[in-house]
């Protein structure tokens, strides 16, 4: 049982109010927490896009522009420190910004970070070779045969997360292998030398920079049998000490929370250490 552990999520609280593809106010999110019990919570909006082609198909459908993005996240960090302050009482926020990992990310990440002095950043991959990965299951696999069959778009997945995790040094390394999110095959990826020595390489620096794992509990509510990290790598992370922390990568009222208990079992029965390292 997970009752005497606390219920936190380290990746979530994505809203309708800043997000095109969530749902709800954000303080309608942060109160379902507080419903749920949690004793603190990670806010972790996507950072503003740099070019017009990384901007998301359905923001694109509401006009939005990368200069109406920056002043939308600049709107977010303001609410997201306000909540933080009015809830603090009853739970303690941390308010961050999720990555991208597309061609210039990195100059963008740290402009963003001078303008809005995030509590924390969540370093996360949605595109390989400038290609959404995350978006459905034709363009991922029509990615594939681009960049010359599924283990190359693996290989190139993890290349430009280490890149990313070594320029920005983000406290919390976000879904880290979401790249099998249309792989029906993917727990073979793992015993291909290729990747796996990716794997075992992106995992020693995360050790070695002192940062945390989410472990994303929104693989389960998206049909995925198990969270983001896999069994396997989940594994490893464990030998080499690296933390993990549930996250439910919430989009709304709805899946706040959603799984998380399931994603604390796991990482109890797996021999990790449930007093969670916080991303502050």
């Amino acid at each position: 049982m997970t009752e005497s552990i606390a219920r936190v999520s380290i990746h979530g609280a994505h809203s309708g109010e800043f997000c095109a593809h969530a749902t709800d106010r954000l303080e309608a999110v942060i109160q379902r927490y507080i419903e749920l019990g949690f004793q603190w919570a990670g806010i972790t909006e996507h950072m503003p896009p740099v070019e017009e082609r990384f901007v998301y198909p359905e923001e694109k459908e509401m006009g939005l522009t990368p200069e109406d993005h920056w002043k939308r996240f600049s709107a977010y960090i303001q609410e997201a420190r306000r909540l933080q302050k009015h809830y603090a009482d009853r739970i303690t926020l941390y308010v961050g910004m999720e990555t991208e990992g597309y061609s210039h990310a990195e100059a963008a990440i740290h402009r963003a970070i001078s303008l809005f002095h995030p509590d924390y950043l969540v370093g996360s991959i949605h595109h390989v070779a400038d290609s959404q990965i995350d978006g459905d299951a034709l363009s991922y696999w029509r990615l594939a045969e681009r960049l010359g069959g599924i283990d190359s778009l693996y290989a190139r997945y993890f290349d430009r997360q280490y890149e990313l995790i070594f320029n920005v040094s983000p406290k919390v390394v976000g879904h880290f292998d979401l790249i099998r999110i249309f792989d029906p095959d993917y727990p073979a990826r793992w015993k291909v030398p290729a990747i796996w020595d990716r794997v075992e390489r992106n995992l020693r620096l995360i050790r070695d920079r002192g940062m945390i794992l989410d472990f994303n509990a929104r693989a389960l509510f998206k049909g995925a049998i198990e969270p983001y990290v896999s069994a396997p790598v989940l594994c490893r992370a464990l030998e080499l000490g690296i933390p993990a922390v549930p996250g439910d990568d919430s989009h709304g009222v709805t899946t706040a929370g959603m799984n998380v208990d399931k994603a604390i079992d796991i990482l109890k029965r797996s021999g990790f250490d449930t007093r969670w390292k916080t991303p502050n």
